[in-house]
């Protein structure tokens, strides 16, 4: 039989019981370090970030992701307001300008200048930035790596985010091209059995199937988008969609999990790869007995493995891990969700404390580092899934 996760990667649960006060103080820890930690508006490398980039800019694992969350934990009243939050954010386009994370402008969100310009944007609408963030979108539609970090499937996200800035049509007809050339590469494996499509990601082609830089990030566009759909392309999408989750799942009685690649031997645990990004992709997902057996049967696998090792974050770590619980919590109504997600959030806030004694600083990053824990301590107190720069 398969082992659909490795234990060596996750550790035992901490048997502390959910404690909302002790998430709050988490959260103004994270928060006040953060700031106090700013070099005018952008954040020291963690060690433990590979290849780090000191002083970032990008939504990923730099200023725009710290900055995005501290914009929203003030803006929920989870922490105070500092005016000091949109002087940053509408100084980092010319920042990104002067000294791109990657040595050159890319259009990534994650990455690049897209979500750079979008967290300027919430602070500050300008028409100059509009309309580069528009050629951003445009010129990324047939970005050859056909996934949600570098490519349109990002991009989409950072479109229907403008769209909701600005309620202007020009984003709605964007996302329908990027969705239009993405379901053109859309395409049938004969040797899987299912629709997939085939990334082209740092130096090698193949058919992904993760949240982070494969087939379920790319559903998450159209399904943030179902709305804007016509009825019959919305019912294709989920059903081509759910065929591709099932046909890939390795099911084994009531767990299930998905590999990085189809047909290997070779399972993880995490939001970039397995089971918990495929239901944070799914979750906008409408009501579906097929699809909701597998997403509750990979909680279940989540639920087993544990916390992960690797530490608290979001893509990789017990906080992403969390995020599904969450996730299945808003799509079944079961509470037993909520409570295994608090669980994991109690773990998480032991986890970031013990990497701060070991390095002697925070990790300033939203979707690798400590900003990321402390917007999902922020879920589990409200009991609402989502993931940031993502659902919200």
């Amino acid at each position: 039989m398969q082992t659909l996760f490795d234990p060596d990667r996750h550790e035992p649960l901490t048997d502390v019981p959910w404690d909302a006060d002790a998430a709050k103080k988490a959260i103004a820890t994270i928060a006040t370090d953060a700031i106090a930690a700013s070099r005018d508006g952008v954040w020291p490398a963690h060690p433990l970030e590979d290849g780090p980039i000191d002083e970032g800019r990008t939504l990923y694992m730099g200023a725009a992701g710290v900055l995005w969350a501290l914009t929203y934990l003030a803006e929920q009243g989870a922490i105070p307001n500092d005016d000091r939050l949109q002087r940053w954010a509408t100084a980092l386009p010319a920042l990104y300008d002067s000294a791109p994370d990657t040595g050159s402008h890319v259009p990534s969100y994650f990455l690049g200048e897209a979500g750079v310009l979008l967290v300027a944007l919430r602070a500050e609408q300008r028409q100059n930035w509009l309309d580069r963030l528009f050629d951003v979108v445009e010129s990324n539609i047939e970005n050859p790596t056909l996934e949600a970090l570098w490519g349109a499937p990002g991009t989409v996200i950072a479109a229907m985010f403008a769209d909701e800035l600005t309620g202007d049509t020009r984003w709605r007809q964007a996302v329908s091209r990027n969705l239009a050339f993405l379901s053109s590469v859309w395409l049938h494996s004969e040797r899987c059995g299912c629709d997939l499509w085939i990334q082209d990601l740092y130096g090698r082609t193949e058919p992904l199937l993760g949240a982070g830089h494969g087939f379920a990030g790319n559903v998450f566009a159209y399904l943030r988008a179902l709305h804007w759909l016509p009825n019959a392309d919305a019912e294709l999408v989920l059903q081509r969609a759910v065929h591709t989750l099932r046909t890939t799942a390795t099911i084994q009685e009531d767990l299930a999990n998905w590999p990085p690649v189809p047909e290997i031997d070779h399972f993880l645990v995490q939001w970039c790869h397995g089971a918990p990004g495929i239901i944070t992709a799914f979750g906008p997902a409408p009501p579906n007995d097929d699809l909701d057996d597998l997403l509750v049967k990979g909680g279940e696998l989540v639920w087993r493995a544990g916390p992960l090792r690797k530490g608290p974050s979001l893509c990789h770590g017990t906080a992403g891990n969390g995020a599904a619980l969450l996730t299945l919590f808003s799509r079944t109504g079961d509470s037993r969700w909520l409570d295994r997600a608090r669980r994991f959030a109690m773990h998480s806030i032991q986890q970031v404390a013990a990497a701060r004694e070991t390095y002697k600083q925070g990790r300033y990053s939203l979707w690798t580092g400590d900003l990321g824990v402390a917007v999902y301590l922020w879920r589990c107190l409200q009991g609402e899934g989502g993931l940031p720069s993502l659902d919200f």
